[in-house]
């Protein structure tokens, strides 16, 4: 059986299990795409969770090719797959080494890269011929690993990232790399679902909390253990404490219902309508926009999500002041804007810091694809969002004073 490319350390230093979170996380570029697809599962066993996960993804069009891990016999994940039912063993086919795989949409690699630098050098560039055009490589790596294969994957993260995913709840914690060795087209953004992102964190089947709510609620509760450990006779501890409730709810993240209308342009964050107007931005090209401003008040929602499908091929940002979000002068705050290739020309969204706000995320790279109704950042504290249209392609459909539901409610239409 020929060795799985998967990098190991020896001794117990190098045993890294991957979770229920982490396998997901592996697994996401696979599950969000809806067309018929070839899937390839490299250094699998029966008991992978990896391979539960990719399973799970399974739709009626497509093929997953399983390589079984250094050890593992291929017989017995054979029989494993057959005592999951007809539907899976039809889908899913076992291969006794890597070389008798064909090429894949997605290729996924089950066990964690933790050797050097160079074996994980090697290990990406014997998947490389196993990528089809614009296929996505998808690796994992320990977090506390500053030099070697977790290195190494941040390196190539930079080159050709689809994007990277921290998964805390894991033992030990890791990095899920999202690579690519070619572009992929923006037209196949509009096949994809928003990807499962391990920042949004489940509280209820319908309310996640953002990662940064889950650190900022943390904080809070540490400052306040403090506190009372310092002067346990005061009730200055009460402050920090009471206070870890509505940080956290600050950052909820709740799920949407996105809409299927392929013409349909959807809100980028939750808020109240400022202004609907035509201008010209040299920055995004000639002709005329088409720009929808939101304003976030402190009570909102402020996860962003992609107004539109498409693949982000700029990101910048521009300084300016912390002016109130409201007012017209909020025009030259400190902005970051995604720039995204559509089918449809090129759509902008900006993320406009306000008066209190003062820290943008954006989690999506150059390269990288988004579908309609996606997460991909996150402004703190009360901010403005604009999203610029083609003015010659794109209706509005809201006016100045509509409360809007990011994700959810459509604000154009493309004509």
């Amino acid at each position: 059986m020929t060795q799985s490319p998967a990098v190991r350390v020896t001794g117990p230093a190098g045993a890294v299990r991957v979770g229920e979170r982490a396998a997901r996380t592996l697994v996401s570029e696979f599950a969000r795409r809806n067309d018929a697809k070839a899937g390839l599962l490299v250094g699998a066993t029966p008991e992978s969770a990896v391979l539960a996960a990719a399973i799970e993804a399974l739709l009626p069009g497509d093929r997953l090719t399983v390589v079984p891990a250094e050890g593992a016999s291929a017989a017995a994940l054979r029989a494993h797959l057959t005592a999951q039912g007809r539907w899976v063993e039809d889908r899913v086919r076992v291969v006794d080494a890597l070389a008798e795989a064909d090429a894949a949409a997605v290729v996924i690699v089950a066990e964690p890269f933790t050797g050097t630098a160079e074996e994980a050098r090697a290990a990406v560039d014997g998947l490389a011929k196993y990528l089809a055009e614009g296929a996505v490589l998808s690796v994992a790596a320990p977090l506390f690993r500053t030099e070697g294969a977790g290195a190494e994957l941040d390196r190539q993260g930079v080159l050709h990232g689809v994007r990277t995913d921290l998964v805390l709840r894991n033992s030990p914690p890791v990095r899920v790399h999202h690579l690519r060795s070619t572009p992929a087209p923006a037209a196949l953004a509009a096949s994809l679902s928003p990807a499962y992102r391990p920042s949004s964190v489940p509280l209820t089947r319908s309310m996640h909390i953002d990662s940064n709510g889950v650190a900022a609620a943390g904080i809070t509760l540490g400052l306040a253990a403090l506190a009372r450990a310092a002067r346990p006779k005061s009730r200055l501890w009460l402050l920090p404490a009471l206070a870890a409730a509505p940080v956290a709810a600050f950052f909820r993240d709740p799920e949407r219902d996105v809409p299927e209308d392929p013409s349909a342009v959807v809100a980028s964050a939750d808020g109240q309508v400022l202004s609907v107007q035509r201008l010209h931005d040299e920055r995004f090209g000639d002709g005329e926009w088409l720009r929808i401003a939101v304003f976030l008040s402190v009570l909102d929602v402020h996860v962003n999500r992609s107004p539109v499908a498409g693949k982000v091929v700029d990101y910048f940002v521009a300084d300016g002041g912390f002016v109130n979000a409201m007012k017209p002068d909020a025009e030259h705050n400190v902005a970051a804007y995604t720039v995204l290739d559509t089918d449809h020309g090129t759509v902008v969204v900006a993320q406009r810091t306000g008066l209190i706000a003062r820290r943008i995320v954006q989690r999506a790279p150059v390269g990288a694809l988004l579908a309609r109704g996606e997460r991909f950042g996150l402004i703190r504290f009360g901010s403005r969002t604009d999203v610029y249209l083609p003015a010659d392609a794109a209706e509005p459909l809201v006016g100045p004073g509509d409360k809007v539901v990011g994700g959810s409610t459509v604000i154009a239409r493309w004509s």
